[in-house]
């Protein structure tokens, strides 16, 4: 188990806090992955975990033992970085046992961990080659095989697949997944494709200006997001944000005259792009443009004074210029507060049956 207290990290002379007071318990054998736009802090912390940087204030767990001053090689840590961090003079081999030769493990131990390594990630025929000669997917792989001979209990991964192409990235997802699962690791998996997140996580943290604004299961994430910066952030595209204003019978989506019965103290409603279809009454707009994506087609539509996404078959795709209504399920719109929180219908239940945390109290300021 990973535990994280009221972590805060300031560099010097910077006017803004890397880490803002982060608090994030790990449960052992999970795949935790820190998620958010570049900035946020989410390398920050893994290198807080790892030890490469100390925290200003805060403390840092592992198995309940108290790390926070602890080297980096003390703490039953290791760490895969985005840049895969290969020496190109070494053989594959020599790769992935560095770290035993340099700790001197017995030569006997050297080859057995090498030995399982090769044959978990199919290393076996690459041994003797150099980095170079390696494709992407290869040279992850040997980053991987150094990760795991160390037998250390928790796996730190720094943005690992994002130098790779889309088809191999996703093939890496499934692999890297099949791995924490065989050898019940503790990972912690920094990104920011929201794609590797939500298919590989157990638990996903969503972050923002060194704070966490949700944690929770991907389907909770994504069917009830806490706050407006969540539900833009995640899905693809993301959910269609309108502001809304006051009409006479209750608020209207801007420009419209339109109510989706939002409740007292809402301003902005949202609704996913694939939760919309067209109906005989509801939400007027116009599509102003396509997008074709294979199987779907992304139309753009104007509704009052915002833009909005509607993601339909593309056999059934409307044209631009043409005038729609679109409807939703009950269960498919969300509200917000002006502060961004979401307002939680009555009797909501959590998708993942897990109670999920809104970790970000002041975020406003």
């Amino acid at each position: 188990m990973v535990k994280i207290d009221n972590v805060c990290k300031h560099w010097p002379r910077s006017t803004t806090a890397a880490v803002n007071g982060l608090s994030l318990t790990v449960e052992k054998g999970t795949l935790v992955t820190l998620l958010g736009p570049s900035g946020c802090g989410k390398s920050t912390t893994l290198r807080l975990i790892a030890g490469l940087d100390l925290p200003t204030s805060g403390r840092i767990e592992i198995d309940g033992r108290d790390v926070t001053s602890v080297a980096p090689e003390a703490r039953g840590v290791s760490m895969v970085f985005q840049n895969y961090a290969l020496f190109p003079h070494l053989s594959v081999r020599d790769n992935i046992l560095f770290g035993l030769q340099v700790r001197r493990t017995p030569k006997a131990e050297q080859a057995l961990r090498l030995a399982e390594a090769a044959d978990l990630l199919g290393l076996a025929d690459l041994l003797d080659r150099r980095p170079a000669a390696l494709s992407g997917g290869q040279q992850q792989r040997v980053a991987l095989g150094r990760a795991v001979v160390a037998r250390k209990p928790i796996l730190l991964m720094d943005e690992p697949l994002s130098n790779l192409d889309a088809l191999l990235r996703q093939e890496m997802r499934h692999e890297l997944r099949a791995l924490q699962r065989k050898l019940g690791l503790t990972v912690l998996f920094v990104t920011h494709d929201q794609a590797e997140a939500m298919s590989m996580a157990d638990r996903i943290v969503l972050m923002k200006d060194g704070r966490i604004v949700q944690e929770d299961a991907p389907a909770d994430l994504y069917a009830r997001p806490r706050h407006a910066f969540a539900a833009r952030f995640i899905g693809a595209p993301a959910m269609n944000l309108m502001p809304l204003e006051p009409g006479p019978d209750g608020p209207v989506v801007a420009g419209t005259d339109f109510a989706p019965g939002a409740p007292d103290g809402a301003t902005q409603f949202g609704v996913r792009p694939e939760a919309l279809r067209p109906a005989a009454q509801g939400l007027p707009v116009i599509v102003e443009s396509q997008d074709y994506l294979g199987a779907e087609t992304l139309a753009l539509c104007r509704a009052g004074t915002t833009r909005i996404a509607l993601r339909l078959p593309s056999a059934s795709a409307p044209l631009p210029g043409t005038r729609l209504a679109l409807g939703w399920a009950p269960e498919d719109a969300h509200f917000f507060r002006a502060d961004d929180r979401r307002i939680e219908p009555a009797g909501a239940t959590s998708m993942a049956r897990a109670a999920p945390r809104t970790l970000i109290p002041n975020m406003e300021h």
